[in-house]
C-alpha cells in the first residue's frame, strides 16, 4: 500500500495513475478539501498526515520546497511503518536531499529522492522522465516501484543528491527557453511576424535538434574556428534590441546576453566563436 502527500496537480494525477494500475493509496494534503476530492477516484483521504502513512510500505511526496518536504515528514513520522520507504519527488537543493537520506537513515528508513521531468498529463499517462542516484541497493530494490510511473527511469549512479542537481540543471534550461521564446515572440511582434509564421518557422527549422551538438561545441571549446563569429553575433543581438525598442515591446534575455558579448569582445574575443561567452563557465 501507498501513501501520497501533497495533493497539487502532479500528487493528483501521480495518485489516479497508481489508482488505476491497481493500487491502494492513501493521500493527504495541507488544504484537507484537495484530499477528499481524491476519494471519488478511489483513494482513502485523510486530515492528519500521520494517519495517511499508516501501513504503507512507500510514502510519496511532493510538496513545494525543502522546508516543506521536511515540516510534513516531522509530522508524518510517527505514523510510519517501521522500514517504509520515503520517495520525495520534490524539486529540492542537493544538500536537502543529502541531508535526509542521512537523517532518515539513522531513523531507519529509506528515503529516496526521484525528482521529476513530469507535468500533470505524464503523471497520469505514466510518461516522462523521473531522475534518481544515490545507493545503488536501494535503487535496484526501488526500480520495480518507481519505473511503471513515469516513461523512464533515469539512474544517475551511487551519488547522493546528484539526481537534485540534474534536476535542478534541467531546469535552468527550461526557464531560459521559455525566456528565449518570449524575447523571439517580442522580435517577432516589432517585426510584423505572428506566432503562427514563428511556429511555421520553427516546423520547418527546428533549433532544439541542435541543443546537443551546441553544447558539444561549447565544450570542447573551438573558439579559433567560428562557425558564427561573436562580433556578428552581436551585431544581430543589437538589431533585436534596435526593433524591439522602436516597436515599444519587452525584451527578457537579450540585453542581459548582449552585455555579457560586449565584455568578450572588449577583451579580444570578437573574431572568435560566439560561444566563448561560455568559456568562464567552463
Amino acid at each position: 500500500m501507498r501513501a501520497f502527500l501533497g495533493m497539487g496537480l502532479l500528487g493528483s494525477n501521480f495518485t489516479k495513475a497508481l489508482i488505476k494500475k491497481g493500487e491502494q493509496v492513501q493521500v493527504w494534503n495541507r488544504t484537507t478539501s484537495r484530499a477528499t476530492a481524491m476519494e471519488a477516484f478511489g483513494a482513502k483521504a485523510f486530515a492528519n498526515v500521520a494517519d495517511a502513512v499508516k501501513g504503507a510500505d512507500y510514502v510519496h511526496i511532493v510538496v513545494k520546497d525543502d522546508a516543506a518536504v521536511n515540516e510534513v515528514l516531522a509530522a508524518a513520522q510517527p505514523g510510519l511503518k517501521p522500514g517504509a520507504v520515503i520517495i520525495d519527488h520534490t524539486t529540492t537543493t542537493v544538500e536537502g536531499a543529502k541531508a535526509r537520506t542521512k537523517e532518515w537513515k539513522e531513523k531507519e528508513f529509506t528515503y529516496q529522492h526521484a525528482p521529476v521531468f513530469m507535468g500533470p498529463g505524464n503523471a497520469l499517462e505514466s510518461t516522462g522522465y523521473m531522475l534518481v542516484s544515490g545507493d545503488v541497493a536501494v535503487l535496484s530494490n526501488l526500480e520495480l516501484v518507481l519505473a511503471p510511473m513515469t516513461g523512464k527511469l533515469v539512474n544517475f549512479g551511487n551519488e547522493v543528491g546528484k539526481a537534485a542537481a540534474m534536476k535542478l540543471v534541467g531546469n535552468s534550461f527550461l526557464i531560459c527557453l521559455t525566456a528565449g521564446l518570449t524575447d523571439m515572440l517580442s522580435v517577432g511582434k516589432a517585426l510584423g511576424v505572428n506566432g503562427d509564421d514563428i511556429l511555421t518557422l520553427l516546423g520547418d527549422w527546428n533549433p532544439g535538434l541542435s541543443v546537443t551538438s551546441r553544447l558539444k561545441r561549447m565544450l570542447s571549446a573551438p573558439y579559433d574556428e567560428p562557425s558564427w563569429e561573436l562580433n556578428m553575433a552581436r551585431k544581430d543581438a543589437g538589431l533585436f534590441m534596435d526593433a524591439t525598442a522602436s516597436a515599444g515591446t519587452n525584451l527578457n534575455v537579450i540585453p542581459v546576453v548582449a552585455k555579457v558579448m560586449d565584455e568578450w569582445i572588449d577583451k579580444g574575443f570578437g573574431n572568435k566563436d560566439w560561444t566563448v561567452i561560455s568559456k568562464d563557465v567552463l
